[in-house]
């Protein structure tokens, strides 16, 4: 017998309050509900909600989404209801109160496939955890498309029939596979992914690429035009899959044959069909079967989607669009009409179905088609004497058409070094035993420094007279950009370069930083995901290379990790941030450090994959210009005592800083004294006059400021030179929910602490904070912040 929730009991099962439930508008309060007999014969079955509860969210910690839509062709109507439920043992049973009451008022029953951390979110960038991995079979031969996953992919967890029917009066299919664990952050990015390319290959719906994306459960029933129908397990297997092994599976499944070509000639009723849309003229003037503006909503969007799945470009889409325009309407709107409502309905389409599969056009591949794979016999190698190709920067440092990696951490004087480098290079120059063949036109590509600070940090570097008058045309750079390496930012930067260099296209193309213009394509991955960085080096970097000069060779400027002393000297290029890939893919590398953080000499690490291996530089600024000095000068003498000082006072560092946010956050705030004395000899501090030290020097690097007046937090005004310690980051009590009671949305308010005075680092005095709402530190000592942002 299904379940029979009365009013309250509903909502006490589902474990959800009133305010949090938006109501279909006929039903208001359950307790209104008239009581009548059961006319279906078709119930939920709670045995089956267990099952998919468990694939879908056995794993999974957090709240499940849960979507109640009144299913069309019934004569309802009716706005969804969404309920949140925890992903635990009490799930299917309050799943199952859920269903039984959403049959009755012939309502589907959905879930998003992943949990998110409270009531009120369901975007796609709140899903936190999902261990499942689902294809929606919906149109086509089901049978085929399901023999094609099952051949390639192995045995499914679950076999879904969601209660739909193809034209052809298959059952629609929903195929599951659960992953050995629930995937997160990345993975989480991966498993979309996968979705949306299995889908594409065998002609599921591609919408499942986005996170939130909801389907129906297993268990409940399917009303859709008056029929209902059991969403019904028709198989279930125990197996799981490993996330990484299901891709590479994924990877060389090969796609079904004229999958991903076809459209769909179907439409909603009182709708024109596609085919209908696209070969009839249509007047204005509502003269005809439909109006303009419903034909053009049905063409544009029909093109969109083309673009959307990656079926067509986006200029080809545009194309389409425009010839649509003036060979249907009647007459013809004005392009610029077109072009709002088009962006109006990608806008849209991208918001409800996640980011496009768009493929890049302007690359050579593109452009020309490959030639026959190059092939060479050992002979023909050992027998060519030819000269070999000049270096663009000797000895082997940077060769045409390679790529030089030059990292480093915040302000260890990366840029500075760089542009002086360019400079050099610019001029044709040597510059530290890095040496030109002659005058090279190099293009700096920056995303870091506006124009104004950018022309003074030039003016203020030392830059011998003759550099500076052999490099004024030769140097080319722009001020920090806005905008990322995909297809428009590259056509920026294309006819930028062309603009710059007329006459001969660039030498050198320098990007600082690759954060700052990363772009991980179509799936939206981070500079740590492998697949990301290969995308943004080969289908971005390289494609702007090849297009401005295939011989230009390619500078990329890239942050570094925290790493141990020891592990830098060990192998100083696994402090490279993001994805292991940058390493494998790039021909040089340079790496910047600083063996001693109280001296100003900086490490330059080479590694050479074009040449033979050079030995690091010992390097520093001398009167305003980079030399490099003797390595046999660097100090070697009680280095090991000196790292462990260095990482006592470091550790001493962030316990103060934790213990401030932590006591803060238990509505507690000390003065420099108070929390001296509370805390001596706790967490390894010391005693007060030890803590009082460490404060002291804290506040002079701008980590530690002050709050005068903590009225605001019930504290009284100290008679303290400076008041009560206050940090970046620091509030007061724990945050505080809040639930809209007419839409259900949770907000989340906090009580920032925030400075009113610092301590001046020359003078020692206090001084008044101008915004207390930016934090900022003393000029020249933000690099002490790198093992915070590291940690």
């Amino acid at each position: 017998m299904p379940f029979l929730p009365m009013g309250d009991a509903l909502l006490g099962a589902c474990g959800v309050s009133d305010e949090n439930i938006i109501h279909f508008s006929p039903w208001q309060d359950f307790n209104d509900a008239p009581s009548f007999e059961d006319p279906f014969d078709v119930e939920p079955d709670l045995v089956q909600i267990e099952t998919f509860i468990d694939v879908v969210f056995g794993y999974c910690e957090g709240q499940i989404p849960v979507r109640g839509f009144v299913d069309m062709g019934q004569g309802k109507e009716g706005r969804p209801h969404n309920i949140w439920i925890d992903a635990d043992a009490t799930a299917p049973t309050k799943l199952a109160t859920f269903a039984n009451w959403a049959w009755r008022e012939g309502a589907a029953v959905y879930v998003i496939p992943g949990t998110v951390a409270g009531a009120g979110q369901a975007k796609s960038a709140d899903v936190l955890q999902m261990q499942a991995l689902v294809v929606d079979l919906d149109a086509g031969d089901i049978s085929a498309k399901l023999d094609h996953l099952l051949h390639h992919l192995g045995q499914p967890t679950l076999i879904i029939e969601s209660g739909g029917r193809t034209s052809q009066g298959a059952n629609k299919l929903h195929v599951w596979w659960r992953m050995t664990e629930p995937a997160e952050g990345t993975a989480l990015a991966e498993l979309c992914r996968l979705r949306g390319e299995i889908a594409l290959k065998v002609g599921g719906d591609t919408h499942f690429r986005s996170a939130h994306q909801p389907i129906r459960v297993a268990g409940s029933v399917h009303h859709k035009h008056g029929h209902q129908r059991l969403v019904q397990i028709r198989e279930h297997h125990p197996i799981e899959v490993d996330l990484e092994e299901f891709g590479d599976k994924v990877a060389e499944m090969p796609p079904m044959s004229g999958v991903g070509m076809a459209t769909t000639n179907a439409a909603a009723p009182g709708k024109p069909t596609l085919d209908a849309v696209l070969t009839t003229p249509v007047r204005e003037g509502d003269q005809d079967d439909w109006s303009r503006f419903t034909g053009a909503s049905v063409a544009i969007g029909h093109f969109l989607r083309m673009v959307h799945d990656g079926r067509m470009s986006p200029d080809e889409g545009w194309e389409a669009i425009r010839g649509y325009n003036a060979a249907a309407l009647r007459p013809s709107w004005p392009e610029d009409r077109l072009k709002a409502e088009s962006e109006r309905l990608w806008a849209r389409h991208i918001e409800k179905n996640g980011p496009p599969l768009i493929r890049l056009e302007t690359s050579a591949a593109a452009q020309n088609q490959p030639g026959p794979l190059s092939s060479f016999m050992l002979g023909a190698l050992l027998d060519d004497r030819s000269p070999m190709p000049e270096d663009i920067i000797a000895p082997r440092v940077l060769t045409p058409g390679g790529m030089l990696v030059l990292g480093g951490a915040p302000k260890v004087g990366k840029s500075d070094f760089l542009i002086s480098w360019l400079v050099h290079m610019a001029a044709g120059i040597p510059f530290l035993g890095f040496t030109p063949p002659r005058q090279l036109r190099v293009f700096y590509l920056q995303a870091e420094i506006q124009y104004h600070y950018l022309r003074e940090r030039l003016q203020q570097i030392a830059l011998p007279p003759e550099v500076i008058a052999a490099a004024r045309e030769t140097f080319v750079a722009t001020p920090k950009l806005k905008l990322l390496l995909n297809e428009a930012g590259i056509a920026k930067v294309i006819e930028a370069m062309r603009a710059a260099f007329p006459d001969a296209p660039p030498d050198i193309l320098c990007v600082d930083p690759i954060r700052n213009l990363f772009d991980g394509g179509p799936d939206g991955g981070g500079e740590n995901d492998n697949d990301a960085m290969m995308f943004f080096l080969k289908d971005r970097v390289e494609v702007l290379r090849d297009v401005i000069n295939p011989d230009c060779g390619v500078i990329l400027a890239h942050h570094t990790k925290k790493l141990g002393k020891q592990q830098v000297k060990d192998d100083p290029f696994l402090a490279l941030s993001g994805a292991s890939a940058l390493r494998g893919f790039y021909t040089s590398g340079l790496l910047m450090h600083r063996p001693d953080e109280d001296r100003s000499e900086r490490r330059l690490e080479i590694e050479l994959r074009n040449g033979p291996a050079l030995a690091g530089k010992l390097i520093d600024k001398v009167g305003g210009r980079w030399v490099e000095l003797n390595p046999m000068s660097e100090r070697l003498v009680r280095k090991e005592v000196g790292a462990r000082l260095d990482a006592e006072r470091l550790r001493k560092h962030d316990v103060i800083l934790g213990m401030l946010l932590d006591e803060a956050a238990g509505e507690r705030l000390y003065t420099a004294m108070q929390f001296s004395e509370t805390f001596e000899n706790r967490g390894g501090l010391g005693s007060k006059h030890t803590i009082r030290e460490r404060l002291s020097v804290l506040s002079t690097k701008g980590f530690v400021k002050f709050l005068r007046d903590p009225s605001g937090f019930g504290f009284p005004i100290t008679r303290s030179r400076f008041g009560y310690l206050c940090v970046e980051g620091m509030q007061f009590g724990a945050p505080v929910d809040e639930v809209d009671p007419t839409t259900g949305e949770v907000t989340t308010t906090t009580r920032s602490v925030q400075p009113s005075h610092f301590k001046c680092p020359q003078s020692g005095l206090s001084l008044q904070v101008e915004n207390p709402a930016v934090w900022v530190y003393p000029e020249g000592l933000e690099g002490d912040l790198t093992h915070m942002s590291e940690a």
